[in-house]
């Protein structure tokens, strides 16, 4: 069949969704069918599964099938793609554990269906065992349907760049960069095992049937090498390519590096509008390295965007269009500058000062992404407040509660404090920490005082940088309260409490977390409690007259032809901004959830700031220090 002039420069097939949730029922529905399909030949379905937040969606919605009668799994026989070595199967970080409490023990297989890489096997059972488990998948005829998921540098399951394309179940050694990835799950790189078995390249490639999924901006760089880019084992997913069944089901986050949705002109016909003219210009920008104002028709005729001068004007109609577009994000005034023409500000002057609540997912995310902006609406007179959504209490490492502890017990007697109190409390804690495991929830009075250091650092740079202490609010959202990196879910209290919280205030402004990348998908879950509270009060008065602004900057940052307002910053200001950051010493040095990116909060959030005001500079817009973006989310 021929391929879609828009998918010319994809080498597999590709599905994009709006979403991760529409894309994990789909993956689920695909699934189902599979099952369904053997079923009715009487006949086993063999599955090959993945542990994780990836797919947790997915068994979400084949145990609702299961629970709605409309899916049994009587004939399935299951296998799991790798696991952690050494690792007990009752470890929160087990995917032995992921898959019974998340699928296993919602549905109806039997449990000799359930065929299991375990972590807890002795080395000298090792190769016995992958043996064994080779000669399973054989002997019921092989895999009939892989799920998989993908790591960032294009590993499946644990088979790192390198690995052989014909290789099968065994032990390897994780390299540096995966177990860095792994080690915001192990609450530090150096509790990560150096170890996984996993299934090989060989296994996994024989499956008749593979799905493919990725969720989240995160993954947009490597589904480009994936999908566009030739095979090499230095990508192993790219293997995918040659499969005579696979399918890629993504997101439109983690889809938007592919060709036909970054640069859609290079893939055929397309529908000009304002942000896919800006997208067009900046690209040419850049790869030419010229300013807006430079570009000539020329440059647009030879570099594929021939259709965009024809449709929309010359090239010096649309650069100048472009350029006073861009020039009009660019504000000094966030929440808008009085007694101005505002026409083309991204903020409107009236009324004046404003009402603005910034909403932080951890104690630190407002002045690590818009500590700029939030010092600047502060200094030019704004009533502003600062929401702390969590607590951050398990991203304080045990030795610093201790710290904090032992300061109480030193100065107990300047507040005249019994000794014997203050004693029993830090040995209390200090045993309990002794005997807690790696990912294990943390005793309640150890969560309580890295709760108050997240708060007192947390209070410390608001006023820093110009915030009230009545103004500082710390929400701790009951989702996140589970002491583990594992979360609940968003639940009615939690969009209560904000609700109650915009209730009182009732701003002109809210900013709100838009960067989706963090590693457990608490600012996309503070993200979803504050937009669905500012839904349910769109008919408020205020609320009509309110406008919300989505920063980003601790994973991620705008795409300056995304952005809507741009803030630039002095040399002052980011000195603020860094200083605000140091407030949180807990997160300095060394945080406990680091990411892959191993530089600190406040190196990564000054770099990213400084980049994109070269960007600008790069445009021909004046020179900045540093830029932070926004981006208006209307409430449909």
């Amino acid at each position: 069949m021929r391929k879609k002039i828009s998918k010319r420069f994809e080498q597999a097939p590709v599905d994009v969704y709006p979403d991760s949730a529409s894309a994990s029922k789909t993956v689920a529905q695909k699934i189902a069918d599979a099952i369904l399909s053997k079923q009715a030949e009487g006949k086993p379905c063999v599955m090959g599964l993945v542990a994780g937040s990836t797919a947790v969606n997915v068994y979400e919605e084949l145990v609702s099938l299961h629970r709605e009668n409309r899916l049994s799994f009587r004939n399935v026989h299951v296998f799991n793609i790798d696991e952690y070595y050494p690792l007990s199967p009752d470890e929160i970080q087990s995917h032995y554990l992921c898959l019974h409490e998340y699928l296993f023990s919602l549905v109806d297989i039997p449990k000799e269906n359930i065929n299991l890489i375990r972590g807890d096997i002795s080395k000298e059972q090792i190769a016995a065992f992958c043996k064994s488990y080779e000669d399973k998948i054989r002997k019921l005829g092989g895999i009939d349907l892989q799920l998989l998921s993908l790591d960032g540098r294009g590993q499946i399951g644990a088979n790192e760049p390198g690995s052989d394309k014909y290789s099968e179940t065994r032990l390897i050694t994780l390299d540096y960069a995966t177990r860095m990835g792994a080690a915001s799950n192990f609450y530090g790189e150096e509790n990560v095992p150096r170890y996984c078995l996993t299934m090989g390249l060989g296994t996994i490639l024989a499956a008749r049937e593979i799905i493919l999924m990725a969720w989240g901006e995160g993954k947009a760089k490597i589904i480009k090498k994936v999908v566009e880019e030739k095979i090499t084992e230095m990508t192993p997913a790219s293997y995918l390519q040659e499969h005579p069944k696979v399918s890629i089901i993504l997101d439109e986050a983690s889809a938007s590096e592919l060709t036909r949705i970054k640069t859609p002109w290079l893939t055929g016909n397309v529908e000009w509008n304002s942000f896919i003219i800006r997208r067009a210009v900046f690209w040419l920008c850049q790869k030419l390295n010229k300013p807006i104002l430079k570009i000539t028709d020329r440059d647009y005729n030879d570099n594929g965007l021939g259709d965009m001068i024809s449709e929309c004007g010359s090239a010096s109609e649309i650069n100048i269009r472009v350029f006073n577009d861009l020039q009009h994000t660019i504000t000094g005034w966030p929440g808008g500058k009085p007694n101005a023409d505002d026409s083309t500000r991204p903020e409107r002057a009236k009324p004046f000062p404003k009402k603005a609540v910034v909403f932080s997912p951890h104690p630190d995310d407002d002045v690590i992404s818009m500590g700029g902006t939030l010092a600047r609406l502060c200094t030019q007179g704004h009533e502003v407040h600062v929401a702390y959504q969590t607590s951050g209490n398990i991203a304080v490492f045990d030795d610093e509660a201790l710290r904090f502890l032992d300061f109480i017990r030193e100065t107990g007697s300047i507040y005249n404090l019994p000794s014997e109190l203050t004693d029993q409390t830090y040995h209390q804690a200090m045993q309990a920490l002794k005997n807690k495991r790696p990912g294990q929830a943390d005793p309640d009075n150890v969560k309580m005082i890295k709760g108050s250091i997240r708060r007192t650092e947390a209070r410390a740079a608001a006023l820093y940088v110009g915030v009230p202490e009545e103004n500082i609010h710390f929400l701790d959202l009951p989702f996140y309260e589970t002491g583990t990196v594992k979360k609940k879910p968003v639940g009615e209290d939690d969009i209560q409490i904000v609700m109650d919280l915009l209730q009182t205030i009732q701003p002109h402004q809210i900013y709100v977390a838009g960067d989706m990348t963090d590693p457990h998908g608490t600012h996309r879950v503070c993200f979803h409690a504050v937009i669905e509270a500012a839904k349910r009060l769109q008919n408020q008065t205020w609320m009509k007259n309110c406008r919300i602004w989505m920063y980003r900057g601790a994973w991620q940052e705008w795409d300056v032809a995304e952005q809507e307002m741009a803030v630039p910053l002095s040399p002052e200001e980011t000195y603020i901004k860094r200083m605000a950051i140091f407030k949180h010493q807990s997160q300095k040095d060394r945080p406990l959830f680091p990411g892959t990116d191993t530089r600190e909060f406040w190196q990564r959030a000054e770099e990213r700031n400084h980049a994109t005001a070269v960007i600008f500079d790069k445009l021909g817009m004046a020179e900045y220090q540093a830029i932070e973006l926004f981006v208006e989310y209307k409430l449909k």
